[in-house]
C-alpha cells in the first residue's frame, strides 16, 4: 500500500476508535462489545503505523497483495461478530420466551385488579 494510503487508514482507524470510546461514554454501547472493537482498531493502527508489518504478514500467509490481507481478515472478523451475535440473539429470545410464560402464569394466578379470585384457592371473602 502507498503512504498515502497508511496515512488515510490510520486517520480512519484513529476516528473509528474516537467514536467507539464516545458511544461506551454516552452509554450507548456496552464494554464488553466495545472492547472487541478497540483490539480491532488498535490492530488496524498497527498496521497503518508501520507498512512493513503488513506486507511481512501477507509474505508469512502467502498472499502475494497486502491490501487483500487486510480484506481477508476483515471477512474473517465480521463472520465471528456475525456468529457472536446470532449466539446473544437465540440466547436473549429463549430468556424473552421464559419471561413471557412467566408472566402469562403470573397473571393467570393474580388478576389485573388485584382479587386473587378462585385461582389461588382462596375465598372472596378473606381470611377468617
Amino acid at each position: 500500500m502507498s503512504t498515502r494510503a497508511h496515512l488515510l487508514l490510520l486517520v480512519a482507524t484513529v476516528g473509528i476508535l474516537a467514536f467507539i470510546i464516545n458511544l461506551v461514554r454516552q452509554r450507548q454501547l456496552r464494554a464488553k462489545y466495545s472492547i472487541l472493537w478497540i483490539i480491532i482498531g488498535l490492530g488496524l493502527i498497527a498496521f497503518a503505523a508501520s507498512p512493513a508489518l503488513l506486507d511481512r504478514v501477507s509474505l508469512t500467509l502467502g498472499i502475494s497483495y497486502p491490501p487483500a490481507t487486510l480484506f481477508l481478515a476483515a471477512l474473517g472478523l465480521l463472520f465471528l461478530v456475525v456468529v457472536h451475535f446470532s449466539w446473544e440473539l437465540s440466547r436473549l429470545e429463549e430468556r424473552t420466551r421464559r419471561l413471557a410464560e412467566e408472566l402469562a402464569l403470573f397473571r393467570v394466578e393474580v388478576p389485573a385488579d388485584g382479587d386473587p379470585g378462585p385461582a389461588s384457592g382462596r375465598s372472596a371473602a378473606g381470611p377468617k
